[in-house]
């Protein structure tokens, strides 16, 4: 369009383009080719497309939105075209995912792997930064499944799918805790000082020595607060 053509205040070209308002009942008729055509896809590509998704189908939702636009709203454009890249989307998803079904090291290059953030109450802090997960967002992760003191974690598995698997150890034992300090209880359990015992501020590591100066074995950090462990208060009894 040429500058001399833009003129303010043109409602016409405004609301409607440069195309005539009957244009407007076609785009309803190409919307809705392409919004059925686009169900099937995504229906054909099995049901992870609908649940969490992985980093290729992240890829294909994106490119599936490019797709549908153009078909949708141009009119020098079919909406066949828009059919038809839709089918390729399919044919390179289902062929993407046979070859990982066949080829795991393939898989491990498209999808990632597995990584383990807390073992036995401690964080990983290399696995950390490979995964480039913040201190907060983990603990956002753990709060969000009542886990309020590393002490109850036993692993803090992040999926190669982006999701947090959090299994809880049986017993609760002595750990940092990661609950906001203003609250002294929450959803009914409460933290107990452990006497003699401190956390590491950094990797969650729980040691005995009276030394404030010395370095955590873990993460040589030095920063250290007082160690808790998660018991059941009078309010969840209430």
């Amino acid at each position: 369009m040429k500058k001399e053509d833009i003129q303010p205040w043109d409602w016409q070209r405004i609301l409607f383009g440069e195309a005539p308002p009957e244009f407007l009942v076609e785009v309803f008729v190409r919307t809705f080719i392409i919004y059925i055509a686009l169900l099937i896809i995504v229906r054909l590509m099995g049901k992870r497309m609908g649940g969490q998704l992985t980093v290729s189908e992240l890829a294909v939702m994106v490119t599936l939105g490019a797709i549908v636009s153009p078909a949708m709203q141009i009119p020098q454009l079919g909406v066949l075209m828009g059919i038809l890249i839709l089918i390729c989307a399919l044919i390179f998803q289902r062929g993407l995912n046979l070859t990982e079904t066949k080829s795991p090291a393939f898989e491990k290059i498209s999808q990632g792997e597995t990584q383990l953030l807390v073992k036995d109450g401690r964080i990983q802090l290399d696995q950390m930064a490979a995964a480039k997960v913040s201190r907060q967002q983990l603990f956002s992760a753990l709060r969000s499944e009542n886990v309020y003191n590393l002490g109850d974690t036993g692993r803090v598995y992040l999926e190669a799918c982006g999701i947090f698997s959090i299994y809880k150890t049986k017993e609760p034992a002595a750990g940092l805790p990661i609950f906001p300090p203003t609250d002294d209880a929450v959803n009914g359990y409460a933290q107990e000082m452990v006497e003699n015992s401190r956390a590491c501020a950094t990797c969650g590591n729980v040691t005995n020595s009276a030394d404030e100066d010395e370095a955590c074995k873990i993460c040589t950090a030095k920063t250290w607060i007082s160690a808790t462990i998660s018991v059941k208060s009078q309010l969840a009894d209430s």
